[in-house]
């Protein structure tokens, strides 16, 4: 009787699971959104940046976004300028870099910082498994891609020389999305 009450007493102690919906964020133009606003979809989180040698997986995340984006898949994009300060510009800079070049038009947010003492409590959940319980996966470079699902948890990591045109991205996407 004593293990069933401490059994619990412990589930309703514990701590729920983090999710993605717990954060709240500064949209590129400055707007507060949360997102929670995501619930139900599947979530591509990038942090990127716009003179990086992989800016150019700016095009093929845009298409991805378009080819899926009805199905259920948002892309978020977060500039950082954590790398060789390759995203130096202002908000605006990068809202129309992004807009010219590359006809994005995935949700974009402010720029953030994705490692080191200052990193953004949001990156600090994506990127540590004592708080997303899944993953360690430390921001190596721009154009790092974590992939959520419906339930706002984190399901992998995919490193930023991997395109979201090869097959396990494409098969993590399509999975996450068949699930229910």
């Amino acid at each position: 009787m004593k293990s069933i009450l401490l059994a619990a007493l412990l589930l309703v102690t514990a701590p729920a699971t983090k999710t993605i919906y717990d954060y709240k964020m500064k949209d590129i133009d400055g707007k507060e959104t949360s997102l929670a606003d995501y619930k139900g979809k599947v979530v591509m989180i990038v942090n990127v940046a716009s003179l990086c040698g992989n800016t150019p997986q700016y095009k093929d995340i845009q298409a991805t976004y378009l080819k899926y984006k009805d199905k259920g898949l948002v892309v978020l994009g977060f500039p950082a300028n954590n790398f060789m300060s390759q995203e130096p510009g202002s908000n605006e800079k990068i809202k129309s870099f992004c807009s010219t070049e590359y006809h994005v038009t995935f949700p974009m947010y402010s720029k953030i910082s994705v490692k080191g003492k200052d990193i953004d409590p949001l990156y600090s959940y994506l990127t540590q498994k004592s708080e997303n319980g899944v993953i360690d996966a430390p921001v190596k470079w721009n154009f790092q891609k974590f992939l959520i699902g419906k339930d706002g948890k984190v399901i992998t990591s995919y490193s930023p020389s991997t395109l979201v045109t090869e097959a396990e991205v494409v098969k993590g996407i399509e999975t996450a999305l068949a699930a229910k």
